[in-house]
């Protein structure tokens, strides 16, 4: 399956396809690999879940493979997974067919649905294209239910300042509830080399 619609050039993930057609295979394979061999892949689902009651409504942004929202919906949310690249979609269809993974562009999300969290792990906003990034926050905020959180990680020195970062979701119309070094909960400081924002609406 190859990227003919979502044509961005400074999109970093379409860049590496564009590059080396086999990479996003080789992605799928690389975390099915880490699976089978017992790596701990559900830090990120772990946090979402503490924070919601069961049978939430989750967005996975930028879903990559399911990893995240697979174990979200096996917990008993209802969840719905978007990622631009078709062949992660198709993996996760695979691994976890009974939850909504559908293609699709975060700068164009529109959904029916709000939801009580959005969750955007794996580095994502280091991947979407610089110009797209305070659209892509505006439409998360549009998203989320009137109590609803942001959960966005991802690693420093990749091209996106946390200062910027946090700028952009203050121009979006979020605020941050809560800062993180990482997924497991230990805070953060300035100089951390990976930050999870916890946002909620202005």
């Amino acid at each position: 399956m190859r990227l003919a619609v979502f044509v961005d050039v400074e999109n970093l993930w379409l860049q590496q396809i564009a590059a080396n057609p086999g990479h996003s295979q080789w992605y799928v394979e690389r975390f099915r690999t880490m699976a089978s061999n017992g790596a701990d892949l559900g830090g990120e689902a772990r946090l979402i879940d503490a924070m919601v009651p069961r049978g939430a409504r989750i967005l996975d942004a930028g879903c990559g493979t399911g990893r995240v929202g697979g174990r979200l919906a096996a917990a008993g949310h209802q969840v719905t997974g978007i990622d631009l690249d078709p062949e992660l979609i198709a993996a996760a269809r695979q691994d976890y067919p009974d939850t909504d993974w559908r293609v699709g562009d975060l700068a164009e999300l529109e959904l029916p649905d709000r939801f009580n969290v959005i969750v955007c792990a794996g580095n994502v906003m280091t991947f979407v294209a610089p110009d797209t990034r305070g659209e892509i926050l505006r439409r998360m905020r549009t998203h989320l239910s009137a109590n609803g959180r942001v959960a966005i990680g991802f690693g420093a020195d990749r091209g996106y300042l946390f200062d910027d970062f946090l700028a952009d979701a203050v121009a979006a119309g979020l605020v941050g509830d809560l800062l993180l070094a990482t997924w497991d909960l230990r805070p953060y400081t300035p100089g951390a080399d990976f930050l999870v924002a916890l946002l909620r609406p202005a």
